[in-house]
């Protein structure tokens, strides 16, 4: 489905499926902009006045079909809000695409280490709106500028989840038990804070990890938008999260 704004999110249920249908646009996007699925692999919907591609089952591409059934896996883990980070990488580590979910039973965690935002902070339906679409216009500004991809890329999906509130034996439909190997790149990699969307309920984060080289023809003026922030982080990976240090 299109991703419709309400004018007010005041159940939990409401906020998971804004959520979930920006995490599908996300994915879409970052897919379809890098060229890992043909264009009969995807539909076109629109979120607000902004037209996407939104991937879809496509028997003549099994590749996209499987990733729609991973993605199905992980609204299960974000429902049961054992969800923590999902990584969509492309290996050997060429790019890596890492969403990150919080959830709150007591208002919005506002914790995106900007100065002029409080803890105590109303989220308002038009604050998720905002970031939503400034979320993708991001996305589509990065997948444009950046270098091409490899003929022989291969797409892979790792989620992780909040061990205190997990059973020890949950695995999502379409997921096994993996490794922790981490991510080894073969060329420098680099690091950029994509954007953050919250509700009174859940919050989403993307970051991308992606070889420095693919990155050289990026102007970080085009990735300024209006009041937000410089984009690129170039210094190294964010520690603006204590779980993440």
């Amino acid at each position: 489905s299109a991703v419709v704004f309400p004018k007010k999110i005041a159940t939990e249920q409401q906020s998971l499926m804004l959520v979930k249908r920006l995490l599908a646009v996300a994915v879409s996007c970052i897919t379809y902009l890098r060229g890992i699925f043909p264009e009969s692999a995807y539909g076109t919907r629109y979120m607000d006045d902004i037209c996407v591609k939104i991937l879809r089952e496509d028997k003549n591409c099994p590749g996209s079909t499987q990733l729609v059934k991973w993605m199905l896996g992980c609204y299960d883990a974000l429902q049961k809000k054992y969800f923590n980070n999902y990584w969509l990488c492309l290996q050997t580590v060429t790019e890596c695409y890492h969403f990150k979910f919080k959830y709150t039973h007591n208002g919005p965690l506002l914790d995106f280490g900007s100065k002029d935002r409080k803890s105590d902070s109303t989220i308002t339906c038009a604050d998720t709106k905002k970031a939503s679409i400034l979320l993708i216009r991001k996305i589509y500004v990065l997948m444009q500028n950046l270098s091409p991809l490899p003929n022989d890329v291969c797409l892979t999906m790792k989620l992780l989840y909040y061990d205190e509130v997990t059973p020890p034996d949950y695995q999502p439909p379409g997921f096994k038990e993996a490794k922790d190997e981490g991510l080894l790149f073969n060329e420098e990699p680099m690091y950029l804070n994509v954007g953050e969307v919250p509700t009174p309920f859940h919050m989403l984060k993307l970051k991308i990890t992606t070889e420095k080289q693919r990155m050289e023809n990026v102007d970080k003026n085009i990735l300024k938008q209006g009041e937000t922030a410089e984009l690129l982080q170039v210094c190294g990976e964010s520690r603006d999260d204590p779980e993440e240090a």
